[in-house]
């Protein structure tokens, strides 16, 4: 296939496709590693590096041992968990895996999409290239194809899922997961298109743990994992799955949006597929907390820096956010204003304003047990009060403003339009080299730090088995 006709070739049907499952499944076996540009695999290679360094990282946390301990009981295999030197069968490192890049929310998210699909994507494609012994080449050009589908599937809902209670990364992460294993597996487009009918029946991610700052979204990008292999190798062996999976009656879709699906734009699936490279619009956080909340956080500290506010100088807070956000980090306000757990407070507006103007900074040491207990911190967030963004330019953007009443009658703002690391605002490599091994060395030496980021770096040119054995820790 030559450029002049990749181009636009997969951003409308071909003839005989009457389902959007044809075209994606089309896309996912039929690219080539030559047809994307070096710039976007350069890119795609960067957020590989930032998930290695938040997966080393949750090696530290109890819910990443909590979790090996359980699926260790399932027995040993021949696929890598990232930074614990053990393995698993495939499905099981996998799942570990997608729970160590997501656990503490600071893998990238893509805006329009409002999903983080490397948490789903890179797992996958790394344990079943591994386990297929392929390159890390075709591993590489798996995760792309998979973070094309999930970005665009999710950008076709325009941010309905949260407003329904579903997680995009672990609903839609099924659909881009069952295309990566298909394509490293050899299924052709047909096996393909069925592969997406079956992930309609094990697609799942409830946001019920907003309530209570629950462990279950951890887990959300490792089961799509789990449940995409599966229906991937179901569909080779000939299992039958719907065809009309995203817009059929009971389809993704018009089952999960129930009157939302009406905004659906399902024109978002294909347009630019092959062309326009959505990897480079993923963001890449600077803060560990739900993007949602990093707008309005580096404002508080923008405030705090330029005019050295003080809790006591305080009187009142107000946050301006996106009203599609709202429940997500804003209600109910009674558990915002007071996290129980880092999960709570990672999704929490006035925990996170609170913390850039008490302490000047959002990071993993305000959520921990300290941090999260601080009185002065909770005192700040017990002010902080919410309104509609009438300027947001969600979901583009993830825009915040911050406006705080002084005592002394003063009231003092700061806006942050674009939210740091989004597309039009990004992190350079070398921010995200610092990213990476920041959060390496809380896991392993600055030497074996150092050793992996040359591996991901190169990781076109290293079998992708080799590669998963240095980032478990067998070299």
């Amino acid at each position: 296939m030559n450029m002049s006709r990749q181009k636009n070739y997969f951003a409308v049907p071909a003839e005989g496709e009457t389902h959007l499952a044809q075209t994606l499944a089309r896309f996912a076996c039929e690219l080539r590693d030559e047809e994307i540009p070096e710039a976007v695999r350069e890119r795609a290679r960067y957020l590989i590096l930032d998930a290695v360094g938040i997966a080393l990282a949750s090696t530290q946390y109890d819910f990443a041992h909590r979790t090996l301990l359980t699926v260790s009981e399932f027995g040993e295999g021949d696929s890598d968990v990232i930074g614990f030197g053990t393995r698993l069968a495939l499905r099981d490192a996998v799942l570990m895996n997608g729970l160590l890049v997501h656990g503490l929310d600071y893998d990238d998210t893509h805006t329009r999409g409002v999903i983080h699909a490397t948490a789903s994507c890179f797992p996958s494609a790394l344990g079943v290239a591994a386990a297929g012994a392929l390159s890390g080449r075709e591993m590489v050009t798996a995760y792309i194809v998979g973070m094309e589908v999930a970005t665009r599937l999710g950008s076709v809902a325009k941010g309905g899922f949260h407003q329904t209670g579903f997680h995009p990364t672990g609903l839609i992460g099924t659909f881009a997961c069952a295309l990566i294993a298909g394509r490293l597996r050899g299924l052709n487009a047909r096996q393909l298109a069925m592969a997406q009918g079956i992930a309609l029946s094990v697609a799942s991610g409830s946001l019920e743990f907003l309530q209570d700052g629950a462990w279950t979204k951890r887990m959300h990008p490792g089961w799509a994992g789990v449940a995409g292999i599966t229906a991937a190798a179901l569909a080779r062996n000939g299992f039958i799955g719907p065809k009309a999976t995203y817009e059929g009656r009971f389809g993704l879709f018009n089952s999960h949006l129930g009157p939302l699906a009406e905004q659906c734009d399902y024109g978002l699936a294909t347009e630019g597929l092959g062309e326009t490279w959505e990897v480079s619009a993923v963001a890449i956080k600077p803060l560990p907390a739900c993007h949602f909340t990093h707008a309005c956080a580096d404002a508080a500290m923008a405030l705090r820096q330029k005019y050295g506010l003080g809790a006591e100088d305080i009187a009142s807070v107000r946050a301006l956010i996106p009203a599609e956000v709202i429940k997500t980090v804003c209600e109910p306000v009674a558990n915002k204003q007071k996290p129980q757990n880092s999960y709570d407070a990672q999704f929490s507006i006035p925990f996170a304003v609170a913390s850039g103007l008490v302490r000047g900074r959002f990071g993993l040491a305000e959520l921990d047990q300290e941090g999260l207990s601080d009185p002065v911190t909770l005192e700040v967030a017990g002010k902080v009060q919410y309104e509609i963004d009438p300027e947001s330019a969600f979901p583009k953007y993830y825009s915040g403003e911050v406006i705080v009443t002084l005592k002394d009658g003063r009231v003092l703002s700061h806006r942050e339009h674009i939210n740091r690391g989004a597309s039009d605002r990004p992190l350079s490599a070398d921010d995200i080299v610092a990213k990476y091994l920041e959060n390496a060395r809380m896991a392993v030496s600055d030497a074996r730090a150092r050793s992996v980021l040359e591996a991901v770096l190169s990781l076109d040119d290293t079998p992708a088995a080799d590669f998963s054995r240095a980032l478990g820790g067998h070299v």
